[in-house]
């Protein structure tokens, strides 16, 4: 599913719905990640819709995505581990009846997406278009395509989107621990909310092909 848009929220959603911002929409008890290092919670940046991504797999779930992120007017601070799934300084949640095994509190509400102008909180739901992805291509194969098509593989796969094929460009970056289904494609610069994630970084969160649990690493050009 590609991301057309992005849709300013005229009211908070709360409804389980994909979405950037606002606050998550729990559908079991809060869980809300905190990286241990800085004693902090992490930020809400999103909720994804699973059934979408899995399949019946994931009906009825959703996956909240987390980083440690600065508070607006403080660029100074940047935690360089956010790009890491393993690290603790991002998180992929999954409810209900997901694993996450790191530190959480049980608040329902936190830091969450703001607007880089004023600070003001950000929330947007996303048009969505059908599209299909061709299947994953191990980086060292792709040289023995002809030019044309590696171009055409990777204007197909590249994009900001929800499930398909990752567009790495840093290696076959996939999470230790897979099996791993593509949850979210992101490119965060240009966005109509602010989010830091390094010089001109792709986000790609992961979730299990059991709806179980999930990963989040970024490549940064």
């Amino acid at each position: 599913m590609r991301i057309e848009a992005f849709v300013p929220a005229s009211v908070p959603i709360t409804t389980p719905v994909t979405k950037f911002g606002g606050q998550p929409v729990w559908l079991s008890e809060p869980q809300w990640p905190v990286n241990d290092a800085w004693d902090e919670p992490m930020r809400f940046i999103c909720q994804i819709e699973l059934g979408a991504v899995l399949g019946d797999a994931g009906r009825g779930k959703l996956a909240y995505v987390f980083v440690t992120h600065a508070e607006h007017g403080d660029e100074t601070f940047f935690d360089p581990d956010i790009i890491f799934p393993d690290e603790g300084a991002n998180a992929v949640i999954v409810q209900p009846g997901g694993v996450y095994g790191g530190s959480t509190l049980p608040m329902a509400t936190g830091p969450g997406l703001y607007h880089i102008e004023d600070g003001s909180d950000a929330e947007y739901t996303v048009r969505l278009q059908p599209d299909k992805d061709p299947d994953f291509r191990p980086q060292h194969d792709r040289g023995r395509q002809p030019p044309d098509d590696h171009d055409q593989y990777w204007e197909q796969i590249s994009g900001d989107k929800i499930g398909g094929t990752p567009a790495f460009f840093q290696g076959d970056d996939w999470p230790r621990g897979g099996p791993w289904k593509l949850a979210l494609q992101l490119n965060p610069d240009f966005q109509p909310f602010h989010l830091n994630l390094g010089a001109a970084p792709t986000a790609f969160a992961f979730v299990s092909p059991d709806a179980k649990q999930g990963r989040l690493l970024v490549q940064d050009s």
